[in-house]
């Protein structure tokens, strides 16, 4: 017989406060595993009799995958299994206290009750709910002892991503927005798109207890290669039929789009949005998770630990080669044990959606124990040395003859590599630097026999060692030393100002002919546009240093310049009777200041108003100006506002109304973009009070 439908109630409140999910919108009840939650159901006839419990999820329950479990009542919760426990009972109710074990799959669930009372058992759906990681709890394999940290790289919404180059570091800010609307069943349905899912639903799902896996699946699921995933990577510089991929300014559009478009990948993304969509996603189901920027990142294609660079006799640097150095680049770090490595390799782990190199014959990286990267272990899961060679990689400079296809060395460097390596701190807006976690200290002995260990465990000893050239790479000592210097600011709508510094070593006088470009590039140093050259002769007395002042003007560069804003400048300087002298220096220039007020306190469904101020800092006038707002709990989806052209040096206010949803402190991103300037972003926190 069936019987009659029982209503529930899951005490959403009370059970959210208690698994910290309180921040998630719907009306699903959702929870952590390895902790207890309570129900309520009445309509039950007789509430002091025994129940059986069934919870199930995935297309196949079993009990041998775990993705069945059938559990009655008993007076002790299991350490092992789930349980439930009659919390107490009335006429018409029973309060049940249900746990999952600490190692449950996550993921939605369907749960019904069997009662045992009359001749026939009867069934009856109670409902579906969410099960999560829980890094509250030290049984769970992402278990983060510190509440602070798990308030950081679980909770919070707001992420600050580092960019620029190691020699001008910026910041800009990102809505991670991953307890916002319906982003918890778009990242539950990317599990179910996954390559994995396709070819087997039901050995996916018996694996989605483990935060390693699920981390290596959903690297590969971000991007859409190979599997139509969430982002479109592209490093062209033109992004027709898409969005600029600096143009974003959180997670929330991106996984909305891709939902609402059918699930057809999201045009155009570029490192930082891989990563920050992959934090979203991460830090939605549970897993502590958090951005890393490596600066001077390399891009080993060939896996020989070495980036090679090539330039012509006119100092234009060449594309040839799959190697790469990257200004920066960003990924990703989860926080959870490697029971498969063991101990020593638990704790920050390595995931890069951005895709590179395929990993598995999938574009997918890691989780690759931040440890073993750190000690040369290159041989252990997953991807170490690619990640070994990012921050660690030798780099060889060349100049290459096009009419002859010779190269020749012109310098090779070990310490150039794998800068700054940045992060967001816990609970404030500022940078940590934890470069010495990835490795030891540049230049040091320690960090030289790591290098070695890892050419060693690579296969690499008896092939081309930088410390032990062949005839034809050995490196002859240059009789001048270069360096680019920069006088003045560096900003878009100024002249750029540099001096190139030349000295000479020898004590005799040498004649040097010097061929200089500038050229635009993507923040991967692709070349995009050349934007100046200029050649000169110089003669330099004995030990005699000389300053040339280059100025490469506003009007120069402005039609050439990326949206990444960086311009590489490179001085070939051939130096008679010597060998010839590669002087560079990538330069990140800034957007202008863009200002924002709160004006008023901001409370809880009160409208605060809320003031921009830009500045036309040029002397012609700015059009197509468009203002992006958003901001988790301050207000719903993006605000889009259209400003009126500017005029030379004139100054626009623009305001609009907030209604935070929720206390504490909040941040609104603003990104102003117009025919002149792209993208200037900005944050502001917001203290919100109820």
């Amino acid at each position: 017989t069936a019987a009659t439908q029982p209503s529930i109630n899951w005490h959403l409140k009370e059970n959210a406060r208690e698994h910290h999910t309180s921040k998630f919108s719907g009306d699903e009840l959702v929870v952590r595993r390895g902790q207890a939650f309570t129900i309520t159901f009445n309509g039950t006839e007789h509430p002091e009799q025994n129940f059986t419990f069934i919870a199930e999820t995935g297309p196949k329950p079993s009990k041998a995958t775990k993705t069945l479990a059938t559990f009655g009542t008993s007076s002790t919760a299991s350490s092992e299994g789930w349980s439930a426990v009659r919390q107490s009972s009335s006429s018409s109710s029973v309060s049940i206290s249900i746990s999952s074990p600490h190692n449950a799959i996550i993921g939605r669930y369907r749960l019904s009750v069997q009662s045992t009372a009359s001749d026939s058992p009867s069934t009856a759906k109670l409902g579906t709910f969410v099960l999560l990681f829980n890094p509250w709890s030290s049984g769970d394999d992402v278990f983060l002892p510190s509440k602070a940290e798990c308030e950081e790289y679980v909770l919070e919404e707001f992420g600050i991503i580092f960019a620029g180059n190691k020699n001008h570091i910026s910041g800009f800010g990102w809505n991670f927005g991953q307890f916002q609307g319906d982003i918890l069943d778009i990242c539950l349905s990317i599990m179910d798109r996954s390559l994995y899912y396709r070819q087997d639903p039901v050995t996916d799902v018996s694996h989605r207890h483990d935060p390693r896996y699920l981390g290596r699946v959903l690297s590969a699921m971000v991007n859409a290669n190979d599997d139509q995933g969430v982002v479109l990577g592209n490093w062209s510089g033109t992004y027709e039929g898409g969005k600029n991929p600096t143009s974003w300014t959180g997670s929330g559009e991106i996984l909305q789009n891709w939902k609402n478009s059918g699930f057809k990948p999201v045009r155009y993304g570029q490192c930082w949005v891989f990563a920050a969509v992959l934090t979203t996603v991460l830090r939605c189901l549970g897993i502590p998770t958090r951005t890393i920027t490596n600066f001077s990142s390399a891009h080993d294609a060939d896996g020989n630990l070495r980036v090679d660079e090539f330039y012509d006799a006119e100092g234009n640097h060449l594309e040839r080669g799959a190697d790469s150095i990257w200004n920066f680049h960003v990924w990703n770090e989860s926080w959870f044990t490697r029971k498969d490595l063991g101990p020593s390799y638990s704790g920050w782990q390595i995931l890069d959606a951005t895709p590179q190199e395929e990993s598995g014959g999938i574009y997918q990286c890691g989780p690759a124990s931040r440890n073993a990267v750190k000690e040369g272990e290159v041989d252990l899961e997953y991807d170490c040395p690619f990640v070994f060679a990012e921050v660690n990689a030798d780099c060889m400079y060349w100049n290459y003859d096009s009419a002859t296809g010779k190269k020749t060395l012109i310098l090779s460097k070990s310490t150039e590599i794998g800068a700054s390596i940045s992060t967001k701190a816990v609970g404030r807006d500022d940078r940590v630097d934890v470069t010495r976690d990835y490795k030891y200290e540049e230049g040091s002995t320690k960090e030289r026999e790591i290098f070695k260990k890892a050419r060693k465990k690579l296969g690499l000893e008896d092939k081309f060692d930088p410390t032990a050239p062949t005839q034809e790479e050995i490196e002859q000592k240059p009789d001048i030393s270069g360096k680019f210097k920069v006088a003045g600011s560096l900003e878009v709508g100024k002249d750029l100002n540099l001096l190139l510094v030349l000295a000479n070593l020898q004590s005799h006088a040498k004649t040097v002919h010097v061929k200089m470009t500038a050229w635009s590039t993507l923040y991967t140093r692709r070349p995009v546009r050349e934007i100046w050259k200029d050649s000169m002769s110089v003669t330099l007395s004995p030990k005699e240093e000389k300053q040339f002042p280059i100025k490469i003007k506003y009007n120069e560069y402005q039609q050439q310049l990326t949206t990444d804003k960086t311009i590489q400048v490179t001085a070939i300087c051939h130096v008679e009777d010597g060998v010839q002298v590669l002087v560079q220096r990538n330069i990140a220039l800034d957007n202008p200041a863009i200002e924002v007020q709160v004006l008023g306190e901001a409370k809880v469904n009160k409208e605060v108003d809320v003031e921009v101020v830009f500045t036309n800092p040029i002397d012609t006038e700015v059009m197509d100006c468009v203002l992006q707002v958003e901001g988790s709990d301050l207000l719903t989806g993006i605000l889009e506002l259209r400003i009126p052209p500017l005029k030379a040096s004139e100054k626009s206010s623009t305001r609009f109304k907030l209604t935070p949803s929720e206390a504490g402190p909040k941040h609104l991103l603003v990104n102003f973009s117009c025919d002149k300037f792209a993208d200037i972003k900005t944050f502001k926190m917001v203290n919100v009070t109820h």
